[in-house]
């Protein structure tokens, strides 16, 4: 290196790690312990309702809590014979052994009386608990409890116990069990992986170590950041499967980079020198990499949803753990090795860089005939892509949580019982107090219409509430379809756009809205739509910026957005077919109900998140690229050069990528499923198609062109150890 010149901070920072190897190996695990420590000391700060609520459902129930109106949780415990007709007699004592219990537990607010279903095979009791709705789930293990209890006591009899609290403890537990089923799947075969791309126990130890450790600091982190930005429960699976994939990524970069400076070398280089060196290329694409992908996640902040914010947390805290292990203690780690394997003068084996003989034949259409190439990659991109056009969004909700959880199970059974249970809305209205009685009257109005309607439940009694100050009404009414059905969604039409306009939407300075569960989703997907261009309009320019300025070239920015946009329509395109058109049942037997439909969540997620890894081999490819060119190679050569002497880390690192996402697909959450299918899909469309056929193909094509209006200047003398990506 030039020693007159000032050291990148990366090489100043590896160079620090190398020479002191043992301080930093300490200093990091003192790092991830006081992350753990601090994290496990303050807590996770889950989000609240009042964090989930959007548009008019979210305006309806900041009404209905301001009048103490608000939904509580309820749980529904059903008594039905184990055989036969049931015993009346038997179960009445059964209820009022269940309700003596219940009333007497501190998280009961009340219990309400038997209510038999209309085959009078089942008894309902329902159990209304205090406090929040979403903070329900963490208390109602006292009440399955005493169903239980009650339960061994009438052994003839059968008793049940859902609700949206038991179904909400059901999934996160399903949830922490789903974390441990994709560390079991991802640990061992990305440790296997590693092994077949560096032949070492030791060397493929390494990337696996600092993405767990880098995990775990992470998940410290994210419960301290929970406190300025609350958690939706999603944080910690995110952590693991953006955290090993990239914490991964960034380590193999860097470590074959030291590889390959260390061949160069050939024993001439201590081995401080040689990670320095890795230091000034690798370890500056890393960090500009990490930088991408936290600046495109950020945009997700900008949906203004509870959900998005929690997602975009996690995998921006658990990158920035992945960046600053790989240039602190990855540094004094490779060194400690190093110096190791020169005592024992048995160097670990330095494979030969440049283009090998596969990559050279996988190049060969790119090289040969560039135009055909591109037109036909593109062509075949767009042929995947074609069915994102018919994609079906959805809510994932209890319709479409796997039933293996015992409590949806019994909801199951409950709602064939009492189909009026499926759906509740809820029309809360707001007017001065002296009004109350007209506001009344027009509800009782609605009340009828609806009744007479066979979109709503004719069975079920409308529900009418009124506020201590007479300010607030609430009106409930059922409707006997699933949730997710188009006949929930159009009860919810009717409502807000013919009965409440005719009724209480005709008292002048009166405030009405409609809120329930499928209001909520039909609320969340609309305020979805309209944040959507705000979303990806930012991220492209983001995503456009960030390339001008790392590579000097605009043609280069407008190709990246290009080549990532087809990478992720792609990805989306394979995502309807296995999902929406259930191929993935067919194929891997996954419930129907994680298929039919996608979910919300999953385009924009995956699109922001897509984005951001895309900007990982975009960087690591070009550098390499701009690197030859620098040295003087010309354009068609330098982009065999780059693509070649980059091919193995990409090959490896996607290889790793798609082994940590697939296993998500194995997961019961439907969102994750979604979520992993098309990370591992897009990531191989990007390795293998993007980055071998159109993206050398249109290098070759544009040749000096693409560095416009920049052009890089050859070097008087190869130096390819002080090249780095600028930014």
């Amino acid at each position: 290196m030039n020693g007159g010149t000032k050291r990148p901070l990366t090489v100043r920072i590896a160079g620090w790690s190398a020479t002191h190897p043992w301080r930093a190996i300490v200093g990091w695990c003192l790092f991830v312990a006081l992350c753990l420590g601090i994290g496990a000391a303050v807590g996770t700060r889950s989000a609240s309702t009042e964090d989930y609520r959007v548009g008019e459902a979210g305006r309806a129930e900041a009404m209905a809590a301001e009048g103490g109106l608000q939904r509580k949780p309820v749980e529904y415990v059903t008594v039905r014979s184990r055989t036969g007709p049931l015993d009346v007699t038997a179960a009445g004592a059964a209820v009022r052994d269940l309700t003596a219990g219940m009333e007497k537990l501190p998280e009961v607010a009340r219990v309400g009386p038997p209510v038999r279903s209309a085959d009078g095979a089942v008894l309902r009791v329902d159990v209304t608990m205090k406090g929040e709705e979403l903070d329900a789930r963490k208390h109602v293990d006292a009440l399955t409890a005493e169903t239980a209890q009650v339960q061994k006591n009438h052994p003839d009899l059968v008793l049940e116990e859902s609700g949206s609290p038991s179904i909400s403890q059901g999934v996160d537990e399903q949830r922490g069990g789903d974390l441990a089923l994709s560390e079991a799947i991802t640990l061992p075969v990305t440790l296997v992986t590693l092994l077949l791309v560096f032949g070492s126990v030791v060397m493929a130890g390494v990337p696996l170590l600092l993405a767990l450790s880098s995990i775990a600091a992470a998940m410290g982190l994210a419960m301290v950041v929970s406190h300025v930005i609350p958690d939706a429960g999603v944080g910690n699976n995110v952590i693991l499967l953006i955290g090993m994939a990239v914490g991964v990524d960034y380590t193999l970069f860097y470590l074959k980079r030291e590889r390959e400076e260390r061949a160069r070398a050939g024993g001439r280089l201590s081995p401080e020198a040689v990670v320095e060196l890795a230091a000034a290329t690798s370890g500056h694409a890393v960090v500009v990499s990490g930088f991408a992908v936290v600046v495109s996640t950020a945009t997700l902040y900008l949906a203004g949803d509870i959900v998005f914010a929690s997602l975009a947390t996690g995998t921006i805290v658990v990158v920035l753990a992945a960046v600053i292990s790989s240039l602190t203690v990855l540094p004094a780690l490779l060194v400690t090795i190093g110096r190791r394997a020169a005592r024992r003068r048995k160097p670990v084996a330095a494979r030969r860089t440049g283009t090998g003989r596969v990559w050279g034949v996988l190049l060969r259409p790119a090289s040969r005939h560039p135009a055909i190439t591109l037109c036909l990659s593109v062509l075949v991109m767009v042929a995947l892509a074609l069915p994102a056009l018919g994609m079906q969004l959805r809510v994932l909700n209890k319709d479409s949580h796997s039933r293996e959880i015992p409590a949806l199970q019994v909801y199951d059974r409950l709602t064939a019982a009492f189909p009026e249970l499926r759906v509740q809305h809820q029309i809360v209205v707001r007017s001065e107090p002296a009004r109350s009685g007209e506001v009344a009257r027009a509800l009782r109005d609605l009340a009828r219409r609806a009744q007479a309607d066979p979109l709503f439940a004719g069975r079920a009694k409308p529900r009418e509430q009124a506020s201590a100050d007479g300010r607030t009404s609430l009106l409930e009414l059922s409707t006997p379809f699933r949730l997710s059905s188009p006949q929930a969604r159009e009860s919810l039409d009717r409502l807000r756009g013919d009965y409440l306009p005719a009724t209480v939407g005709r008292l002048a300075g009166v405030e009405a809205a409609v809120t329930g569960d499928v209001a909520r989703d039909a609320d969340y997907l609309a305020n979805q739509d309209a944040k959507l261009p705000l979303v990806v309009g930012f991220l492209l320019l983001v995503t456009f910026v960030m390339t001008v300025v790392m590579f000097r070239s605009v043609v280069l920015g407008l190709v990246g957005i290009a080549l990532n946009l087809l990478s992720a329509a792609g990805a989306f395109g394979l995502l309807v077919v296995f999902f929406q058109h259930g191929l993935a049942s067919v194929l891997f037997g996954f419930d129907e109900s994680a298929t039919s439909a996608i979910g919300s969540r999953v385009p924009l997620f995956l699109f922001v998140i897509l984005f951001g890894l895309s900007m990982d081999y975009q960087v690591f490819v070009v550098s390499r690229i701009r690197e030859a060119a620098l040295r003087g190679t010309p354009p068609r050569q330098a982009v065999l050069e780059g693509i070649g002497s980059s091919a193995s880390v990409v090959t490896s690192a996607a290889v790793v990528m798609v082994t940590v996402f697939a296993a998500f697909v194995f997961l019961h959450l439907a969102e994750m499923k979604q979520i992993g299918f098309s990370l591992a899909t897009a990531v191989l469309l990007d390795a293998f198609v993007i980055r071998v056929l159109i993206l050398p193909s249109a290098m070759t094509l544009l040749g000096r062109r693409a560095w416009w209006p920049s052009r890089p200047a050859p070097r008087s003398t190869p130096a390819p150890e002080a090249v780095a990506v600028r930014g």
